[in-house]
């Protein structure tokens, strides 16, 4: 057995939970110390169960769950193997929260969208391309052109995207990404709708971009704060009725 996965082994593992849970943390554990790289070949099922002092079928649950997770993925006819560990992957089940979520829950998922997309678009004043600002106006420009629903979401969605894109930073972006989805986004819009909701939404927008023309990321987070915050306080007040 590889020295590096027998010193693993002897490292300190939580006692609390299932066993299939402490499996779970011993082989993230393993990942985490560097001995388990990502794209390895994990040891077979059995060995490594053994390494691990549990029951292969154990094992084998703590393998299908980290598989779900992005963690791991199995190849046919090849093994188990450590994923790439991208960050986009590893957050997938994000966006399942954000589809799934109703009521205060929804408002909870907001809420960290606000403070996490208004830090990015603060980023992105800084650091973004002018071939990236160049996409972020075509967007805005969609969605001044249709009343649509369908296009604006897209235009909606792909403006924020490019936006995120450009503050540089994958994880950030892939937490958004979760939050964001167009089930998500599509069931708050559909609440949100009262009169003169679409236009303000647009002049929102608009002073997001403009922000990002005049490379000011203060300005930048705070147009991109009252954005998600404006939604934000409508479904604080509806679920207060």
């Amino acid at each position: 057995m590889n020295e590096t996965l027998a010193g693993a082994e002897t490292g300190a593992a939580p006692r609390k939970g299932t066993v299939t849970q402490r499996a779970i943390e011993r082989i993230k554990a393993m990942i985490a110390d560097g001995a388990l790289e990502p794209g390895q070949r994990l040891p077979t099922e059995r060995d490594l169960a053994t390494l691990l002092g549990i029951s292969r079928s154990s094992m084998r649950e703590a393998i299908r769950a980290l598989t779900v997770l992005g963690v791991l993925e199995a190849r046919h006819g090849s093994g188990i193997y450590v994923t790439r560990l991208e960050a986009g992957d590893l957050l997938e089940t994000f966006g399942v929260v954000a589809d799934l979520s109703r009521g205060p829950r929804t408002l909870e998922l907001l809420e960290v969208r606000r403070i996490l997309e208004s830090t990015a678009t603060a980023l992105a004043a800084a650091r973004i391309t002018p071939e990236r600002l160049a996409e972020v106006g075509r967007h805005l420009a969609a969605m001044d052109a249709t009343d649509d629903p369908e296009e604006l979401l897209a235009h909606d969605m792909a403006f924020h995207r490019e936006i995120v894109a450009a503050a540089g930073n994958e994880t950030m972006a892939a937490i958004l990404e979760g939050l964001s989805t167009r089930t998500f986004r599509a069931r708050v819009r559909r609440g949100h709708q009262e009169q003169g909701a679409i236009e303000r939404t647009r002049r929102e927008h608009a002073a997001i971009h403009r922000a990002l023309v005049a490379r000011d990321p203060e300005a930048a987070r705070a147009a991109a704060a009252a954005h998600v915050g404006e939604v934000e306080e409508w479904l604080r007040a509806r679920l207060a009725e």
